[in-house]
């Protein structure tokens, strides 16, 4: 079996209204939201990442100044999350012709960790399934790894759509990976301080 090559793509574009503020800039661990999720990114097994920015660009993109990962820009935003991915996906196939397949993950999940990015990557390696997602709270999710024969349905989404229209569509074929951490993520100021602390 040929080795995947595979590129991370971080949907960081929305304006985080539920937040009140820029989520993405949000301090965990003393760093913005959005640099720990780059740089989880960057320590896999992955070379290629690439961030989706839209909303608050100019602020996002400054604190990811000195990241090695690259940086495409969503000017639909406001669309929805499925813009963002078709962004994200559309730059990484440009950037690197060769990516085979496509591990989508959002910045508002802080328990992320790149063990967990590389458990998905390896469980891809060892079972050959078309999606390999993250399971928690009684659900599969992002973190989640696409193979490339399913790029175009990615593509097809609708703009408001994501990537758990794809993993139904293909329970059958998914490899699901244990991530209790996933069901945390920070959308309004009450999520934040729960996790704060």
């Amino acid at each position: 079996m040929s080795v995947l090559k595979i590129g991370i793509i971080i949907l960081a574009a929305g304006s985080s209204k539920r937040m009140g503020r820029s989520k993405q800039l949000l301090m965990v661990n003393e760093k913005e939201l959005i640099v720990h999720a780059v740089e989880t990114a960057l320590q896999t097994k992955s070379d290629r990442v690439v961030v989706v920015l839209g909303a608050n660009e100019k602020e996002h993109c400054a604190v990811l100044a000195n990241s090695a990962a690259k940086i495409a820009i969503n000017k639909d935003w406001e669309k929805g999350m499925g813009t963002s991915l078709k962004v994200g996906l559309n730059f990484l196939i440009k950037d690197f012709a060769d990516t085979n397949a496509a591990l989508v993950m959002v910045c508002d999940q802080p328990l992320v960790t790149s063990t967990h990015l590389n458990k998905l990557i390896s469980t891809q390696a060892r079972t050959g399934r078309a999606i390999v997602a993250s399971a928690y709270a009684g659900t599969l999710g992002v973190p989640a790894l696409f193979q490339n024969q399913l790029f175009d349905e990615i593509r097809s989404l609708g703009d408001d759509e994501g990537a758990k229209k794809i993993i139904s569509k293909h329970s059958n074929d998914i490899a699901p990976v244990a991530f209790p951490g996933g069901a945390i993520d920070l959308d309004t100021p009450e999520d934040y301080r729960n996790f704060a602390g």
